[in-house]
């Protein structure tokens, strides 16, 4: 027990033996070199007495026993010794000293060989022991001095602590997504799977740009898709990267499936590489709402800080603005015009046709009444307040390639129609993001909602900088599609890029509802919510105590987060974090990982240089655009005329005309 009196007893002890070590030595000094201390007169008949007595014990029968008897008790002495402990101090240091000091303790018998004076070869051998001897006491003095318990120094960025095991088996179903990785446990580099079993339950890739989303996932995700029969959506953000990659796919594959889907593009800038889609085709607008949530699309996405606005009048009074226009080219003459370029123009109309025309169709009455009433009450100022901002925002897509690819028939929305499935790939151009976002926008809210419906294939949707489109319905997508086999992938840079653009509740709503996540390098909050999702695992502790008396190193075993956001924020291009969702048919105990994604780059360059160009759709010219766009102008009036022509013919509704 480490009290106070055996702390004191020992130490008396120690001194002791040290003491006795000092006698010894000094006896062998007196002994050997006694006619010197007699020339000193340093000797008397009483120590000469002791010293014969002391000599019948065989102590001094050969030079060097006296000596290494006194280095013995010197080392027992050592042995219980406690210095103040140094961590800079090793065992090099006290080994130099003990390097130093034994040869200088043990060779000093060959300087009695020296013929010199005898008094001065006394002094010297005398000095050169002594000397041997205090290096040998500082040396052993500095073992007691090193720490013997260090902590570990190896692994200063607790990388090894923060490893954990991951799911190493290849789980593939007809509907999986699964991406060859490698992880780090430990001190060991081994081989894993990032399988994504139910890609139902929605897929979040997020990274900040050259994280190596696209490459590393978003690629996979296309062409694993199409290769296991999906029909398929794709966003393309940087038109043709994606689109490329998928058409590449869709010509390897299409012989192998039963019925081979047809592949469709949409693109604004190159109109005779794109083909034409009316996203308001009256056929798939059953009834009013299906304009209401068109108008809302549209509108939202042309002016974004809208979105936080939702419910507010002078937002929510264009919205129905807009719904009445659309729902009014629905009616008449069972949808024949009904497409957004005749939608833009129509609006554009003097109040007078305008409102008259509405007038004509009740269904829309309920709408349009405020507008009329403010008109014919002369309420300019509101009025202009409620539609000028809806009017202004439309202008902005009256383009002649935005009509020619918006106001043909080529395809239908239903990408997993079972008689006719499709791959539909639709680019956006970073330049011109908020028209053709808007746009685009409209169409995949048409898509969704034919998407999203009992009895049809099952359809991949692939979304790259997803916060560039607006939709309002995602996230009921991600949370009841999955029944209907629709798998959603959404890429994003960062969550607070999709806060900013969806406004913080919805944005919330998108990440918690998706049950697969993998994240690239990110930072700030989404780091900080991706490393608690992930959670904590085990982690070994240690602490190094120093006092005077004692150094105590103590472990210990602490749940920690198994990846801080730091690391998240420090993550090269192809390492990936995440969580992948598991399947009742399928269960997956390891579902986190931390590992970096293994792309074959030589094969892939190789198929990338061996991909084929978007094929030409159809041979095209300025002109036969313009005419297209000259065309719905005279379409407008068209229906203006022979509307006003009905009406005023007919007495019973020509008090529907409106005159000021």
């Amino acid at each position: 027990m480490q009290t106070g009196e055996n702390e004191q007893a020992l130490r008396k002890i120690l001194d002791m033996t040290r003491l006795i070590s000092i006698i010894l030595l000094g006896l062998h000094f007196y002994y050997y070199t006694y006619s010197v201390f007699l020339h000193w007169n340093l000797a008397n008949p009483l120590g000469d007495k002791i010293l014969g007595n002391i000599a019948l014990t065989g102590l001094f029968d050969t030079f060097d026993r006296s000596k290494i008897l006194a280095l013995g008790f010197l080392v027992i002495s050592l042995l219980g010794s406690k210095g103040r402990k140094n961590e800079s101090m090793t065992y090099k240091h006290a080994f130099l000293w003990l390097g130093l000091g034994l040869p200088l303790y043990f060779l000093s018998y060959f300087l009695l060989l020296l013929k010199i004076n005898i008094i001065w070869l006394a002094i010297i051998y005398i000095g050169v022991t002594t000397t041997g001897f205090i290096l040998i006491l500082t040396g052993g003095t500095l073992f007691s001095r090193v720490i013997i318990q260090k902590l570990h120094q190896g692994d200063i960025f607790n990388s090894e602590n923060e490893t954990f095991p991951q799911e190493e088996r290849l789980l593939e179903n007809q509907y999986s997504i699964n991406l060859p990785a490698q992880y780090y446990v430990k001190d060991k580099i081994r081989k894993s799977w990032i399988n994504i079993i139910n890609p139902f339950r929605g897929l979040l890739v997020l990274g900040t740009p050259g994280s190596g989303k696209s490459y590393f996932i978003i690629r996979h995700v296309i062409t694993q898709h199409i290769r296991k029969g999906f029909c398929m959506f794709v966003y393309d953000f940087k038109f043709d990267d994606l689109t490329t990659i998928a058409y590449n796919t869709w010509l390897k594959t299409k012989k192998s499936h039963l019925i081979a889907p047809e592949f469709y593009s949409i693109n604004f800038d190159d109109l005779s590489r794109s083909h034409r889609c009316n996203p308001l085709v009256p056929m798939t607008m059953t009834d009013i709402t299906d304009s209401a949530e068109s108008a809302r699309t549209i509108l939202l996405g042309l002016n974004r800080e809208w979105i936080k606005r939702q419910g507010d009048f002078f937002v929510e009074s264009p919205i129905n603005f807009l719904t009445a226009i659309i729902w009014y080219l629905r009616k008449y003459k069972d949808g024949q015009f009904c497409t957004l370029p005749h939608v833009i123009e129509l609006m554009q109309i003097d109040y007078d046709d305008l409102f008259t025309l509405l007038r004509t169709e009740k269904e829309i009455e309920v709408l349009i009444n405020p507008f009329v009433n403010a008109y014919l009450s002369d309420v300019m100022e509101q009025l202009e307040g409620q539609i000028a901002s809806a009017k202004v925002a439309m202008a902005r897509l009256s383009s002649p390639q935005l009509y020619y690819v918006l106001s043909g028939n080529d395809f239908t929305l239903d990408i997993n129609n079972p008689k006719q499935p499709k791959i539909i790939c639709m680019g956006n151009n970073p330049q011109k993001i908020q028209i053709y976002g808007a746009v685009l926008s409209l169409y995949v809210s048409r898509l969704l909602k034919l998407v999203n419906q009992k009895g049809k294939q099952k359809s991949s949707l692939v979304f790259d900088e997803f916060p560039t489109i607006y939709l309002n319905n995602i996230d009921n997508v991600i949370a009841t599609a999955r029944s209907n086999k629709v798998s959603t992938c959404l890429g994003i840079q960062d969550f607070s890029q999709l806060r900013k653009d969806y406004g913080r509740e919805q944005a919330d709503v998108i990440m918690n509802l998706t049950g697969n996540i993998i994240s690239g390098q990110v930072s700030g909050d989404t780091a900080k919510q991706l490393s608690e999702r992930i959670g904590k695992i085990m982690q070994d502790r240690e602490s190094l105590s120093i006092n005077s008396n004692d150094t105590s190193v103590s472990r210990s075993k602490q749940l920690e987060l198994a990846v801080p956001p730091s690391k998240i924020s420090a993550l090269s291009s192809g390492k990936f974090v995440g969580m992948v969702a598991d399947d009742p048919n399928c269960k997956i105990d390891l579902k986190t990982f931390h590992s970096e994604i293994i792309n074959d780059h030589k094969v892939l360059k190789n198929e990338t240089d061996n991909y084929k160009d978007i094929p030409m759709v159809r041979e095209l010219n300025n002109e036969i655009v313009q005419s297209n766009y000259l065309q719905i102008k005279k379409d407008i009036q068209d229906i203006i005329n022979d509307e006003m022509d009905r009406l005023m013919s007919d007495p019973e509704l020509s008090c529907l005309v409106i005159r000021k």
